[in-house]
């Protein structure tokens, strides 16, 4: 079983399904002969032809635009938008136009698309090319949301993402792209969408987190087992739609929960997982939910690193949990 890197990873989910389906189609900015910005979409079009993988201008409403057309008509385009920043001009083709396309045609039509983007902090790229802004497409019923944080996953999960009926946005935490390594099956398989992975167990604090959080919590619930904190580390997956079941359960299990993004605090995807608790298990908990998040500001460049949780913020709030 080969080692890849998580974009190594998203490279072969590609390759792997455009290789047994052939109304797979990729296409954006750049991901033709140039393989994209991060060299995700690297090898396509010689593999598989202009017609499969191919460059457009630089139009994001149009990418998406033509995606939702092409799901329509029996294809499942998988559109890239180079930086998650970049997706707001297409915002309304994907909330008001893909999202509800099943539902106002009562079933007659559906949209299965993929939309890739990379997201978040972890390259000093500034305001315009390091925003996290999964809260504002979670908040869309018809959506999928997407968001991996291994190799393994990344595959998985693209793959059950592009055979899926539906539109996904599918999120990569690209301070992860060639950071992380794993294991990855050579042949075809999924990760069963709105699905955690329990990543660490524990007794004593539930830790919820996704993307580029994952390895940061690793090593926060690591740190704090050498002071006799047992973690249980939970990485969500599917933020849309979430296993809510699977995030009681993990809750309930420690009575202690702290949620960790990158994204801004306020309305973040942390106060959704805080106001689920409180509704369905508040009797089970021994401390209030305590968030963990970047700041509410734009996105610094030279301050990144304050603005990002770290090892030591997460593993403050740990202890202030634990012992409240």
């Amino acid at each position: 079983m080969p080692t890849l890197t998580l974009l190594q990873a998203v490279n072969d989910g590609l390759k792997s399904v455009m290789r047994t389906d052939p109304d797979v189609l990729v296409f954006g900015e750049d991901v033709g002969l140039k393989g994209g910005v991060f060299l995700a979409t690297e090898g396509l079009t010689n593999e598989f032809g202009k017609e499969r993988c191919f460059d457009t201008p630089l139009s994001e409403d149009g990418i998406i635009g033509t995606a939702i057309g092409m799901a329509m008509n029996g294809l499942r385009p998988v559109a890239e938008i180079q930086f998650q920043d970049f997706i707001f001009p297409a915002f309304d083709q994907i909330v008001s136009e893909a999202a509800k396309l099943r539902y106002r045609s009562g079933g007659q039509y559906t949209a299965p698309m993929v939309i890739r983007t990379p997201y978040g902090g972890g390259i000093r790229g500034g305001l315009y090319h390091s925003q996290s802004g999964e809260a504002y497409f979670a908040h869309t019923a018809g959506l999928k949301v997407v968001i991996p944080s291994t190799p393994h996953d990344a595959k998985g999960l693209l793959i059950a993402s592009i055979q899926d009926p539906d539109p996904v946005l599918f999120m990569e935490p690209k301070a992860l792209y060639r950071s992380v390594k794993g294991e990855v099956p050579e042949d075809v398989y999924t990760v069963d969408l709105s699905t955690l992975r329990r990543v660490r167990e524990g007794k004593d604090v539930t830790i919820f987190c996704y993307g580029a959080m994952v390895p940061v919590v690793e090593k926060a619930a690591t740190q704090a087992a050498a002071k006799g904190i047992e973690c249980t580390v939970v990485d969500l997956r599917t933020l849309l739609p979430l296993d809510e079941d699977g995030v009681l359960e993990a809750a309930k299990s420690t009575g202690r929960v702290v949620v960790v993004h990158e994204a801004p605090r306020f309305c973040g995807y942390g106060a959704e997982i805080s106001a689920l608790i409180a509704e369905r298990c508040i009797e089970y908990m021994e401390a209030p939910v305590k968030r963990v998040t970047g700041f509410d500001t734009p996105f610094p460049n030279t301050l990144e690193h304050h603005y990002l949780p770290d090892d030591r913020r997460v593993l403050d709030a740990i202890e202030q949990t634990f012992e409240f």
